[in-house]
């Protein structure tokens, strides 16, 4: 029932979006299509140019699914959560009703996302699922010590050689990190390394270190993908009728 809810308009979403207005700037191959494997983009400072709408599949229900056993470690109350989440078909999950997913569900949920770089020290990334947006803060500046906590938390960022490195923290209590509800508390801290390997593909590897809810850090490793479209209209709530009918076990 979760991917009911959180996908069910995704039929041709990422393949056809905007499909008679091909992205301006992309490599092409002779057929036309993107020519993904072409070298990466730089900024006039030198450094990649992540900029573009990119999409992240596979990783929608579990962002931990190529985890070995032992690498993820539950406290014991955040893993008897996690079952009771996927017991009752996601029936308490408040994106079922249109609240902010966060990061880095934001990330693998099945919706685009646009990287945008900005003249300011900022990097901001628009999200198509609910509308959402993220500021990225490349000035300098700390970590607040005290945020007030978001669903998308406060992140700041810095170049490690071609990689950006995204730390965040501030997050909500009641985080859910992907649709089967791995668990996420206001004491998590993530960590993001960004690294674009050519135009088309991104290497995205996400830490995850929340000592209220697992025992150690554990890392996803990402594949962002480049999506030769724009970003649409989202409306969560529109017509929906299906969070009412969940009812789990």
């Amino acid at each position: 029932m979760i991917v009911c809810i959180i996908c069910a308009p995704l039929s041709g979403l990422l393949s056809a979006q905007w499909v008679n207005y091909p992205t301006p700037g992309i490599p092409r191959l002779p057929n036309g299509k993107p020519n993904l494997a072409a070298p990466a983009p730089k900024t006039p400072e030198g450094k990649p140019d992540l900029s573009g709408v990119w999409a992240v599949r596979g990783y929608t229900l579990n962002l931990a699914k190529d985890l070995k056993p032992g690498e993820l470690s539950f406290q014991p109350w955040a893993a008897a959560l996690y079952q009771h989440r996927l017991d009752t078909a996601g029936k308490d999950d408040p994106q079922a009703r249109c609240v902010l997913s966060g990061v880095p569900r934001e990330d693998v949920v099945p919706y685009p996302f646009k990287v945008m770089n900005t003249t300011n020290n900022e990097i901001v990334i628009l999200y198509e699922a609910l509308h959402s947006y993220r500021q990225i803060f490349m000035d300098g500046r700390p970590l607040p010590k005290d945020p007030n906590p978001s669903w998308m938390g406060y992140s700041v960022g810095h170049w490690d050689g071609d990689t950006l490195v995204v730390e965040s923290s501030g997050f909500v209590e009641n985080n859910w990190l992907d649709n089967n509800g791995h668990p996420g508390t206001e004491s998590m801290h993530l960590t993001e390394r960004f690294h674009r390997r050519d135009f088309g593909h991104i290497d995205l590897q996400v830490t995850v270190n929340d000592p209220k809810a697992y025992e150690k850090p554990w890392t996803a490793n990402l594949p962002m993908t480049l999506e030769d479209t724009e970003l649409i209209e989202y409306v969560c709530d529109e017509n929906e009728k299906d969070v009412t009918h969940l009812v789990g076990k």
